[in-house]
């Protein structure tokens, strides 16, 4: 049996989680201990490794308990299936990993290597996708709209836009190793760029900015994608977006 506090530790999660998650039935404890005290046996830490699992892979908590509780659940596929995808995340972190090498030699000057080399790692479309996804944080003809003005542009034109918008996120990056403030004309400037570059796809107003910029650090595969470039740039491009909306009302 695991007291709260030990099976917190092992699992790296703090108290308060597991408070949180037997209060939403997501984990219970197995028993109380005559002090009134949360016991946890091995079921129970098997059953939150699975939460965790699950967590990593970005499923709402919700969606995790309907998953455990089916009657067709079984542990040994769930963590077949788990080993899977962790392999295809550790296959694909590697390429991250070597790009941001890569672009940090980039951003400074030691390395003479192709624009296109900074993004091995990023899907093909991905650019195209997350647009698309941030749409329907609105209205679902925009949507509509937008894949018709994609479709429109042909495979080359495509390419094209997606290769703009991704250079953009290196001269954010550029911006940030320079410290360039967020006031600057630099950084207005590439803000500028990256509103225009999003009207290829909609065109959002000026009050949608902001919150779509935001997005792009409380998205984790947005913030995984950004920050693997430069640690830190997704917020960083939240609140470049920010200050421009705020200069642009005031």
């Amino acid at each position: 049996m695991y007291q709260i506090h030990e099976l917190a530790a092992r699992a790296g999660i703090t108290v308060r989680t597991l408070h949180h998650y037997d209060r939403m039935g997501l984990l219970h404890p197995s028993r109380h201990s005559p002090a009134g005290h949360r016991l946890y046996d091995d079921d129970a830490a098997l059953r939150l490794q699975q939460i965790l699992f699950y967590r990593e892979l970005g499923l709402p908590l919700a969606e995790i308990g309907a998953l455990l509780d089916a009657p067709d659940f079984d542990l040994l596929r769930a963590l077949e299936t788990h080993r899977e995808e962790l392999g295809k995340r550790i296959v694909r972190l590697q390429r991250l990993r070597r790009t941001v090498d890569n672009t940090m030699a980039y951003l400074k000057g030691e390395s003479g290597m192709e624009k296109a080399g900074i993004f091995d790692g990023f899907t093909p479309g991905e650019e195209e996708l997350y647009s698309k996804e941030a749409e329907k944080m609105y209205d679902p003809e925009t949507v509509r709209e937008s894949n018709r003005r994609w479709k429109g542009y042909g495979a080359a034109r495509q390419k094209e836009i997606l290769e703009e918008g991704k250079l953009l996120y290196i001269d954010f990056a550029t911006a940030m190793e320079e410290n360039r403030g967020l006031e600057s004309k630099e950084v207005e400037a590439i803000v500028e760029r990256w509103r225009k570059n999003l009207e290829h796809y909609w065109t959002p107003e000026l009050e949608q900015l902001e919150p779509l910029a935001r997005h792009y650090s409380e998205d984790s595969r947005f913030k995984e994608n950004i920050d693997s470039i430069k640690p830190g740039l997704a917020e960083f491009i939240g609140r470049a977006v920010g200050v421009y909306v705020a200069n642009k009302k005031a």
